[in-house]
């Protein structure tokens, strides 16, 4: 069965120490995420807590308890902000259980609204499986791989897929 969270709702500077212990997880179990691996909790929080036109959420289930977050804004500034990218973490504890895919929905649904014309994620690891077919699910193709960008833990050098959906109906 697939527990849906209660609430997807904008990240505050109160929920990083809860997104924290699941980021430097992640980022240490090196298969997922390029960040370097001495990241402090401020440095990271930075990154991933942007000012506007950054933005970044969790999704929390009836309990409150952060399952996972995004976090989401214009790929590129200027001629090319209007096409938005994402970047997602789902705190492993609560892995399978659809919050990954909740956040994607979201993303997409907020970039839609504040008329992005399509979505580019940049470094999506091809050996993230898990991922790369959610994100196929979602509309997303694979539009590149860049050969051996990515050095993984576990598999050494392998490919960053760059994946994009564009959305249809936007004038422009």
């Amino acid at each position: 069965m697939i527990i849906r969270p209660a609430t997807i709702r904008e990240a505050t500077a109160t929920d990083w120490p809860r997104i924290w212990p699941f980021f430097r997880a992640i980022v240490a179990e090196g298969e997922t995420y390029a960040y370097p691996d001495d990241l402090t909790s401020d440095e990271a929080r930075a990154l991933w807590l942007e000012p506007p036109p950054g933005h970044a959420v969790v999704a929390v289930d009836e309990d409150g308890t952060v399952l996972g977050s995004a976090k989401m804004g214009p790929n590129r500034p200027g001629r090319g902000a209007h096409v938005a990218t994402a970047s997602f973490m789902v705190d492993p504890a609560h892995g399978g259980r659809g919050v990954g895919a909740a956040l994607g929905r979201y993303v997409l649904d907020w970039a839609r609204t504040n008329g992005y014309r399509g979505m580019q994620f940049n470094a999506v690891v091809e050996t993230n499986t898990v991922a790369v077919a959610l994100w196929q699910r979602l509309g997303f193709e694979i539009i590149g791989t860049v050969p051996e960008a990515f050095h993984s833990r576990s598999h050494g050098y392998v490919g960053l897929h760059v994946m994009y959906q564009r959305f249809s109906g936007l004038a422009g």
